[in-house]
């Protein structure tokens, strides 16, 4: 839980649920997170057995970093729904 807590961890996983990245598409797709620290997340994202670097030097969930991703999916759908509330004054329930 520390790890997922730490800033960009979410965010990674998330851009490597669909399958694997290379690093400067991975930054691409990560707005404001600076190389380095992107660096630094997919290096203990490695460590903790989530993603695997390829010998192509791409990156893609491991089997455990797919069912962490499946067991955040109720977050994530539930993130999508409270999001859809907030942009729809009419569906409020707050």
């Amino acid at each position: 839980m520390e790890l997922l807590g730490q800033r960009w961890v979410l965010r990674v996983l998330w851009e490597l649920e669909p399958g694997r990245l290379g690093f400067l598409e991975l930054r691409r797709r990560m707005d404001n997170c600076s190389s380095s620290m992107l660096s630094v997340r997919l290096q203990h994202l490695q460590s903790a057995g989530l993603i695997v670097k390829n010998a192509d030097k791409s990156y893609e969930l491991t089997t455990a970093g797919t069912e962490l991703g499946v067991a955040l999916g109720g977050v994530w759908d539930w993130s999508r729904r409270w999001d859809a509330t907030l942009t729809d004054p009419t569906n409020r329930t707050v």
